[in-house]
């Protein structure tokens, strides 16, 4: 099929500004890789306001759509960076600031945004700075020129550090201390509402009681009489069902600020994500949370040595306990080989760990805009080390848009998702591909693309 014939001036390198891409725009490109479903060879996405409307291969392209051909080309989700202090410059304490959002701190005009989004980052996860429990992370778009238009997402996770001291285990009891209280609160003004519930419904029993009987409903014989008792019992019996499906009206007393995160916490409304160091600190979190069930993943700060292979799985190393793998959580780290201490032999914690269950997000290895550039490289080098590929992709798109909670939204190529697209000369985790274009809601926002 011949393109169209009129040529869309988009952006060169270095503008900022969203270029004057059509609303409506036909991809076809070498290959897409979806994440979620594969990868598509011949691929061709069709993108109309923002939003991918369907992709698969090969498929044919009406007439008069305006098409971006590049046979050559690679296209995959963009990249989704779940934990950053990038655009932030509070420090933060070292108690408990569960409440704290690190949307509060969220400055559009940081320099920082406009430059990301050159290296393919389109979703951004920031978290408030400190220690302790600093607060509760969002997810943003990089672009935009007010906080509302950039945030997707508020609330994703709650920040919390673990370390193998008494004081970090008493800032985890003392949160779900706060639960236990609003819950209690909660069941006190249950029993009350119920309580005065009931007395209303026994002051309508004695008016009922004191009110005349009429000689023509009175029932005339035995038979009907028994009729009308059996009616009246089913008419009972269903309006008990009825009222079981409907809400009864109790309103539960909202939780105090510094004790919500906590009850979120375990209603499933927030995940926390823990950080760690090490084995040590793993087991001294287990035993911090005790029988707490709530969701929670791991944040392991990779270094030269870590012994963290230690706590993979219950089975392989004959745990009294459930290893990381065995809880399935996600594990957040950077894209770097350890060893194993006091020895030089390399070790891919990334690879160990999707083996025995976990779910793998990577980060960039430091937070800095140089790091951020080098990212899909650095896990390419993972890849070389034995690191299946699918799961590395995934590890930069899908599972770090998971961990905020946006992925309806981004983090795979599928219908009714955000055109947010990265387009490369070759493959994505090899060193000398280069990114050729990004495209953010839709729009080029950086590249050098002509229709």
């Amino acid at each position: 099929m011949m393109l169209a014939s009129l040529l869309f001036p988009l952006l060169c390198v270095g503008d900022t500004k969203p270029s004057s891409t059509p609303n409506l725009l036909a991809i076809r490109v070498g290959k897409a890789e979806t994440i979620a479903k594969g990868t598509i060879e011949h691929a061709v996405i069709l993108v109309e306001n923002g939003k991918i409307v369907t992709i698969g291969e090969d498929l044919p392209i009406e007439h008069g759509i305006p098409i971006l051909d590049r046979p050559d080309w690679v296209v995959m989700p963009g990249l989704v960076d779940a934990y950053s202090r990038l655009g932030l410059d509070s420090e933060g304490g070292d108690d408990m600031a569960a409440d704290v959002k690190a949307s509060a701190e969220l400055y559009p005009k940081a320099e920082e945004f406009q430059e990301i989004v050159k290296y393919g980052v389109t979703t951004l996860g920031l978290y408030p700075a400190g220690n302790g429990i600093p607060g509760q992370a969002c997810a943003i778009r990089p672009l935009g020129k007010t906080k509302e238009e950039m945030l997707l997402a508020d609330g994703c996770y709650l920040k919390m550090i673990s370390r193998a001291t008494p004081s970090a285990k008493k800032l985890f009891q003392d949160g779900f201390k706060k639960a236990d209280d609003y819950a209690e609160k909660e069941k006190k003004a249950r029993e009350k509402f119920d309580k005065d519930k009931k007395g209303k419904k026994d002051d309508k029993k004695e008016e009922k009681k004191e009110e005349p009987k009429s000689a023509a409903n009175a029932p005339k014989s035995a038979e009907l009489r028994d009729e009308a008792n059996a009616a009246q019992g089913s008419a009972a019996a269903d309006d008990a069902k009825t009222d079981e499906k409907k809400d009864d009206g109790f309103v539960p007393p909202e939780p105090e600020p510094k004790a919500k995160p906590w009850v979120d916490l375990r209603s499933g409304k927030l995940r926390g994500l823990v950080s760690i160091n090490s084995a040590a600190e793993y087991v001294h979190f287990l035993d911090a949370i005790g029988k707490e069930t709530f969701s929670w993943d791991l944040r392991l700060v990779v270094q030269r040595e870590r012994d963290v292979f230690y706590v993979l799985d219950k089975k392989c190393y004959d745990l009294d306990y459930d290893g990381i793998g065995d809880k399935k959580c996600r594990a957040v780290m950077e894209p770097v080989l350890s060893v194993t201490p006091g020895t030089m032999r390399n070790r891919n914690l990334a690879m160990e760990l999707s083996k025995c269950g976990a779910k793998i997000v990577f980060v960039p290895r430091n937070d800095t805009l140089m790091d951020v550039k080098n990212w899909l490289s650095n896990v390419g080098e993972m890849v070389s080390a034995s690191l299946d590929r699918a799961v590395a992709l995934r590890a930069v798109t899908l599972e770090p848009a998971e961990l905020l909670g946006v992925e309806k939204h981004v983090g795979s190529l599928e219908k009714g998702k955000d055109a947010n697209l990265l387009f490369f000369d070759g493959d994505p985790l090899e060193p000398t591909t280069k990114l050729q274009a990004v495209m953010l809601d839709g729009r080029i926002v950086h590249g050098e693309v002509k229709l």
